[in-house]
C-alpha cells in the first residue's frame, strides 16, 4: 500500500512525521512518498518534492516563486497519478494543498487533510472547495470541528499534537552551560519564523532590539532556528552580533527564557505551552497586508490570543513591528517581575484549553484507517 504525504513548512513537517510514525506501526508494509521536509524524510517518506522549496508566505511574496512552486506541484501531481496511492495526507499550506486536493479528487484518491486551514479566521470561501475535495478534515483546535461541520465537511477534532508533548530536554543550568550563557543575565529568545523569507524579513528589527536592550541592561540572546531554516542561514546574517544560534533546541530555549520574541505561528503555541512570557510579531509585504487584512474575520493575529479571546500576549503586527515598539514592550515586561509572573500564570490556565490531547496522532491514525476502509463510492461522494 502506498500513501502520499505532503507538508510544506516546518510545523506541518513535524506533525505529518509523527502521524507517519504511528501509521508505520499500524499499517504493515505501507510505503510513504510525497512532499517532505527533514522530519518526514527522517520518518522514511520518499521525497518527490523537498518541502523547503515551498516555504513561502504572503500573497505578494509568493508571486516571484510561482514558476518554481508550480513546477513542484506538477512533479507531485504526476507522481500521484503514476503511483496511485491508496490515500493522501495533506498537511497545512492550504494555497498549495487545496489545489493538489482538487487534482487528487479527480483521480479518485481520498484526501485526509491534517491541520485545518483557518477558514474561520480569513478567506472563508475556502470551505466550498474543501467540502468538494476533502474526504476527511482533522482539526487541532477545539472549536474548529463544529465550524467545519456546519459547512458540510467531515471534520474531526483530534487535539493539538503539541499539547502534552512540548517539554525541555535540558535543565536551565545545563542549557546555560552548553551555550556558554552567564547564569546571572536574563535570557531573551528570538524566533523570527520557520521560513527563510519571513525570518529574513523580521531579523533587521530584532537586531536593533538586541542592541537597544543590551544598551539598557546586559542580557543573553539566543535565536532558535527551525530545521527547515537551519543554523548556517542565521549565522551568516547574524555575523558580529551578540545573538547565539541554536538549532533543534526550540523547546529548551523557550523553557528557560525570561522572555521570548516570537513570530506569530506555531512557535507562539509552543511558548504558551511552556508558559513562557512572550511578545508576538509579524510582518508581510505591504501589498500582502493591504489585500489580506480585508479577509480577516478575527480580532487577533496569533492563536494564543484567538483561543483566549483576549490579548493575553502583546501583538506587534505589520507597521506596529518596529524596533522602538518591540524594545519598549520588552522593557515593560522585564522591569515588572509581577507582570511576567502574571503572564506565566495566565498561560498556565490557557494551556488547559489544549489539555488532554497527548494522543492526537493516535486519533488521527485511527481516522486515516477508517478512510482506507471506505468503499470507493463513499470516497467519491
Amino acid at each position: 500500500m502506498k500513501i502520499l504525504v505532503s507538508a510544506g513548512e516546518a510545523s506541518g513537517d513535524q506533525y505529518a512525521a509523527r502521524l507517519v510514525e504511528v501509521l508505520k506501526r499500524r499499517l504493515d508494509g505501507a510505503e510513504f512518498f510525497g512532499c517532505a521536509g527533514p522530519r518526514l524524510r527522517a520518518a522514511g517518506v520518499r521525497a518527490v518534492v523537498d518541502a523547503e522549496k515551498l516555504a513561502v508566505v504572503g500573497l505578494v511574496e509568493v508571486v516571484a516563486h510561482l514558476p518554481r512552486i508550480y513546477g513542484e506541484f506538477r512533479r507531485l501531481a504526476r507522481a500521484a497519478e503514476a503511483e496511485r496511492p491508496a490515500l493522501a495526507i495533506l498537511t497545512d499550506s492550504p494555497d498549495f494543498h487545496l489545489r493538489l486536493a482538487r487534482k487528487l479528487h479527480r483521480l479518485q484518491i481520498p484526501v485526509v487533510y491534517l491541520i485545518a486551514p483557518q477558514a474561520w479566521a480569513w478567506r472563508a470561501w475556502r470551505v466550498r472547495a474543501m467540502r468538494r475535495v476533502l474526504t476527511r478534515l482533522l482539526c487541532i483546535f477545539p472549536f474548529e470541528e463544529a465550524f467545519f461541520r456546519r459547512h458540510g465537511i467531515d471534520a474531526h477534532y483530534i487535539g493539538h499534537p503539541l499539547a502534552g508533548a512540548v517539554a525541555p530536554s535540558l535543565g536551565r543550568a545545563e542549557f546555560f552551560r552548553k551555550h556558554r550563557l552567564p547564569a546571572e543575565r536574563p535570557l531573551i529568545v528570538a524566533l523570527p519564523g520557520s521560513r527563510r523569507g519571513e525570518a529574513a524579513r523580521h531579523l533587521p528589527v530584532l537586531l536593533q532590539v538586541v542592541r537597544q536592550l543590551n544598551a539598557w541592561r546586559a542580557m543573553s540572546f539566543v535565536l532558535a532556528a527551525s530545521a527547515t531554516t537551519g543554523k548556517p542561514f542565521f549565522e551568516r546574517l547574524l555575523a558580529g552580533s551578540e545573538i547565539r544560534v541554536a538549532e533543534g533546541e526550540t523547546w529548551n530555549a523557550l523553557a528557560h527564557a525570561d522572555l521570548a520574541l516570537v513570530a506569530s505561528g506555531t512557535a507562539a503555541i509552543e511558548a504558551a505551552l511552556l508558559e513562557t512570557p512572550m511578545i508576538t510579531f509579524y510582518r508581510v509585504h505591504p501589498a500582502s497586508w493591504f489585500l489580506g487584512k480585508r479577509f480577516l474575520h478575527v480580532p487577533f493575529f496569533n492563536m494564543v490570543n484567538v483561543l483566549a479571546q483576549r490579548k493575553l500576549v502583546p501583538e506587534l503586527i505589520q507597521n506596529q513591528y518596529t524596533a522602538d515598539k518591540l524594545t519598549a514592550e520588552a522593557r515593560r515586561l522585564l522591569e515588572d517581575p509581577a507582570r511576567l509572573a502574571a503572564m506565566r500564570r495566565e498561560l498556565g490556565e490557557w494551556r488547559k484549553t489544549l489539555a488532554g490531547s497527548e494522543q492526537a496522532m493516535e486519533r488521527a491514525a485511527t481516522l486515516v484507517e477508517e478512510v482506507l476502509r471506505l468503499e470507493p463510492a463513499a470516497v467519491r461522494s
